[in-house]
This record gives C-alpha cells, structure tokens and sequence, in this order.
C-alpha cells in the first residue's frame, strides 16, 4: 500500500476555511485511494476561535484514513499567538513522522508554515509534495506589518522560505486566480487552480424549505467568521451602522485578533444596532442565514486582498439573500461574474456601502447556475484526483 502524507493545521470540527476545505477533500482522498492508499492526516485540535469549543479524538481511524490532532497553546489569533502555535504543531509534527517513509506529502496552507512543514518532510523524503494555497502570506504580512525591525528581519526570512518551499513542490495549487503573477517564477510546478466550493450542507438547507422575503421593518444584516485584521469591520461596520441608522441592525457572529477594535469602535460611536455573538455551529448558522435579511462579507483594504478570493462568498451564494460584499480586485471580478443580486462595494468605503444600501431595491434570488457549478463535491473529486497523479 502507497503512503500519503496530509498536513492541514484545521480538520473537523474546527469552524474555518481551512477545516471546511480540507474535511471533505481527505474524505474524497481516502475514498479514491481505498484499495491502494493509506493517507495520515497531521492536524490540530480545534482552535480557530478561543471562544468556541468542540470535542475531537486525539487520534481517529477510518479505513484507510489516520487522523492525528494536536493539542496546541490556547490563543487569541494574535501573531505572537499564532507562531507558537505553530511551533507547537511542528514540532509534533515532525515527531510523528520520525522513522517514517511515504509515497506523496500534501499540505494546505494559508500561512505559509505549514507548506513548509511539508516541503521539509518531502525533500528529506525525496518525494513529491502538493501544496494547495490559500493565501500569499508574504503579501499579508507587507501589508499588516507596521515599518520597523519585525518588518525588515520578517520579509527576507519569509521570501526564503517561500523559494525553498515553492521552488521544490510538484504541484501547486492556487486557491484564487488572483495569485497567479506572483508564482510565475516558480516554474518547476505544475500548477491547477480549484477555488474554495458550495458545501452540501448549504445546498441541502436551501432546498428543504423555501426561504421567503422578511416582512420586518428593520432590515437585518449578518456577518458570521472570523474578525480579524483582514476582514477590517471595525472599519466599516461602526460607521456604517452609525449611517443606515435604526432601519437597519448589524449581527456579527464570530471572533478573531481584532475583535477588540471593533468593540471599541462601536462603544466610540455609541453604536446600538449591532449584536455580537460568539462563533456559532453551522446548523445554527443557517438558521440565522435564512432569517437574514442581508449576508455580509469584507476584506480590509489591503493591497494583498485584491489577490484573494474569500470562501465566505461561496457560502454565502448558496442563500438567495442579497450579498453586501466589500472587496476588491480579483473577488470583486469574481461578484460580478458570477454573484448575481450582490451590492458589491470598495472596502471600508463607509459611503459607498451607504449609499448603495439605500439604493438598492430588495429581492430573493436563487442562484442555481452557481451552485451547480461550484459545488464542493465536484471540485474535491478532481482535486483528489489530481493529487493521486504523483503516487
């Protein structure tokens, strides 16, 4: 039997992109791979947010699928916070596998470490590797890096890593077309560009029931996911509640390293029409996405950003609630292309976002041709696929 090696730092049942990406598409693996492949996945205990809490075994078998989670330090998704986690995963990491031999390494990674994680165990190895990215952490870090000693000793350090890691892998996948120029002088790889997808438990809740217009004289807005330096709603959602005022209410649901800013915002700006919940399951989730009136995405208006294309929006499409979505460059060509009934609007752009709130005339439209062709399960069963070339 061939031996796959799967490095993800989020796995069922955290809640995050990364864990929704990577669950489904090792359980397409293994099921491909069944008869001639035994795949080790090498995770985390769930994390993402401090303020949520799942059960998880340690370590889980299915078949041909092993599944080993790290406990890691508690956090609160600030960096200094983050490299020790990741420090911790690493080093266990690299434990597990002493003494090992394996057949393919495949790691998906946002923050470049983990990618690396992967590049050092498959050049020991000799053996391929397959990256799936998600992010261009180099970019993100140029851009929320104030100038200074970090910034200048951080950059190089990451472009090194960056070239070891890229320059050796097989395969690279990009997450968002968006990244394209920036890996054109890794030439070694092939390349193959499988987005973020429409998960079926989204499909099936859209078509159990019909989801009907709100009839409520205060239309709501829901932003459910991380809040961060990158999603920047403490730079839009205070002022903008300020704007729309009390015919509008604003529920974030979620947590992240900058949660606090947003808070303070709001008590700045004695803000009252904005509830904030803590991360919620995803069948509570939906729940609160169909009784919305509005679903809400942002990116802060980093230069990096216009790279990405945020996997909230394929949630967020399968619910045919008008999407308020303020991103730029690529992700707003992506709206536009395929997100019909979206207020699509600059990032952190308080005015702009106003001014097309009251603009808009309200309606439900289900978005059928996009589901159809993003669905999640689709896109897994030709990555899988893809990833099986090298064993």
């Amino acid at each position: 039997m061939k031996r796959i090696l799967y490095l993800t730092f989020y796995f069922e049942p955290d809640l995050c992109a990364g864990s929704f990406r990577n669950t489904p598409l090792v359980a397409e693996l293994a099921k491909q791979s069944k008869d001639y492949a035994n795949i080790e996945v090498i995770t985390t205990l769930p994390n993402r947010y401090s303020s949520f809490e799942a059960e998880a075994q340690e370590l889980e078998t299915r078949d041909n699928l092993v599944i080993h989670r790290i406990a890691i330090p508690k956090h609160q998704s600030g960096m200094k916070d983050q490299v020790m986690s990741f420090k911790e995963y690493y080093s266990k990491a690299k434990k597990f596998v002493k003494g090992k031999k394996y057949d393919l390494v495949v790691a998906s990674s946002s923050r470049l470490f983990t990618a690396y994680l992967g590049y050092s165990i498959a050049k020991k190895q000799g053996i391929p590797l397959f990256l799936d990215i998600r992010d261009i952490f180099y970019d993100t870090l140029e851009d929320v890096l104030k100038d200074g000693l970090t910034k200048k000793i951080a950059l190089p350090l990451i472009k090194q890593i960056e070239k070891k890691t890229f320059g050796y892998a097989t395969h690279i996948n990009l997450i968002s077309g968006g990244f394209k120029p920036y890996f054109q002088h890794y030439k070694n790889a092939e390349y193959s560009f499988y987005p973020n997808g429409v998960d079926d438990i989204f499909i099936e809740a859209n078509n159990s029931e019909p989801i009907s217009q709100s009839h409520s004289k205060v239309r709501t807005i829901v932003y459910a996911g991380n809040l961060g330096e990158g999603q920047g709603l403490h730079k839009i959602i205070p002022g903008a509640a300020k704007e729309l005022g009390k015919d509008f209410k604003f529920i974030i649901i979620g947590d992240g390293g900058a949660k606090g800013k947003l808070v303070e915002e709001l008590k700045k700006l004695k803000i009252d029409n904005v509830e904030l919940f803590p991360p919620v399951k995803r069948d509570e989730l939906i729940n609160l996405y169909k009784k919305a009136d509005f679903l809400f995405a942002h990116l802060n208006n980093y230069a990096a950003f216009e790279k990405v294309l945020p996997s909230k929006l394929f949630e967020l499409a399968t619910f045919p609630k008008p999407i308020i979505a303020g991103v730029g460059g690529f992700a707003a060509e992506f709206v536009k292309d395929n997100i019909e009934n979206s207020i699509l609007f600059e990032p952190c752009n308080v005015n702009e976002f106003v001014d097309k709130m009251r603009k808009y005339n309200y309606k439900i439209v289900k978005r059928n041709e996009f589901i159809e062709k993003f669905k999640r399960d689709t896109v897994n069963k030709d990555m899988a696929a893809n990833m099986l070339k090298y064993i």
